[in-house]
């Protein structure tokens, strides 16, 4: 197994709380050789018995020739930026979600990626837990029949922090960037790439100029199939996907954030009656960085992640162009 040599552009608390943590449980395939913070600069970050080394700037940490591949938590209005000098340093690109706030940058910088021959994976981790692959066999099962049609939000209660980057517009921050992208997303696996938006909706707060709830209406471009989204930052709390077929339906509510000690339910409906299926306890986090991993030794498998990212800012792109703003 070939060791992958990857750093850290940032130390969001996605990075401290989840990705470095699970990196470090991989030494057979990563060794993280260095974490570049704003916050920190020449201090060492310290996780359990490990001792990372910190680099004074983001350029210092792309421009390491030790390094293999990187990982982007910054900012979303950051991300483009530093995606494109990653890849001019041929490194490959693990970057938080959204890859960055506008079609045009998302569509260069795969080219680029395709051009150089590296890896451009945007991070959605529930693509790698058990319940998603669960949900796909039970519809292949024809468990609910036909599908129909799929309902997904993703919001919770307002933050406590003010300052928050999800409230800085500057920063690229909103609802839609945040919370959106999930059901956007999770709406391209189920109903395929060819989807597009036909109605959005973003509520805007004035003080702030983000979007802080909203959702949308999607169709298949070449299909029947629809799916309704709901997302926000002022919401009671909803992580949810339905799945509603000619003869039953699906759901589960955890779909985005299972924790990787717990045991997830799938709710099923159908003319049997009504079940709850248990998944076992699953880490995302892990299988997406396997899958990481797995893409960078397999080249064959890349074109797969270029047409999700094209696919995933041309939805993002259409319910910002396509909004009834409020």
């Amino acid at each position: 197994m070939k060791l992958v040599n990857i750093g850290i552009l940032g130390n969001a608390s996605i990075a401290k709380k989840s990705i470095i943590p699970t990196l470090l449980s991989m030494p057979e395939k990563f060794s993280l050789k260095g974490i570049a913070s704003q916050s920190y600069l020449n201090q060492e970050f310290i996780f359990g018995k490990e001792i990372i080394d910190s680099y004074n700037s983001y350029s210092s940490l792309i421009k390491d020739e030790n390094i293999d591949a990187i990982y982007i938590p910054l900012p979303n209005s950051m991300h483009a930026e530093w995606i494109e000098k990653s890849l001019d340093h041929d490194l490959h690109v693990l970057v938080e979600k959204p890859l960055s706030t506008n079609l045009i940058d998302v569509k260069r910088l795969n080219d680029i990626a395709l051009h150089k021959n590296l890896v451009l994976m945007e991070n959605f981790q529930f693509r790698f837990h058990k319940q998603l692959s669960l949900l796909k066999d039970l519809l292949k099962k024809n468990e609910i029949g036909q599908l129909r049609c799929l309902k997904s939000s993703f919001g919770f209660p307002p933050l406590d922090d003010n300052g928050n980057i999800r409230y800085q517009r500057a920063l690229g921050g909103g609802a839609l960037l945040d919370a959106g992208v999930y059901p956007l997303k999770i709406s391209s696996i189920f109903l395929k790439n060819d989807i597009s938006v036909s109605s959005s909706i973003l509520n805007y707060d004035d003080k702030l100029g983000v979007d802080i709830w909203g959702g949308g209406h999607l169709v298949q471009n070449n299909g029947k199939l629809f799916s309704q989204i709901s997302f926000g930052f002022d919401n009671f709390y909803q992580c949810s996907i339905e799945l509603w077929g000619s003869a039953g339906k699906l759901s589960a509510d955890r779909i985005f954030t299972a924790p990787a000690e717990e045991k997830q339910i799938i709710n099923l409906e159908n003319g049997s009656g009504r079940s709850k299926i248990e998944v076992p306890p699953d880490n995302q986090f892990l299988n997406m960085l396997n899958h990481f991993h797995k893409l960078i030794f397999s080249k064959n498998l890349r074109n797969s992640e270029y047409d999700q990212n094209v696919t995933q800012g041309k939805l993002i792109q259409e319910m910002i162009d396509k909004s009834n703003v409020s």
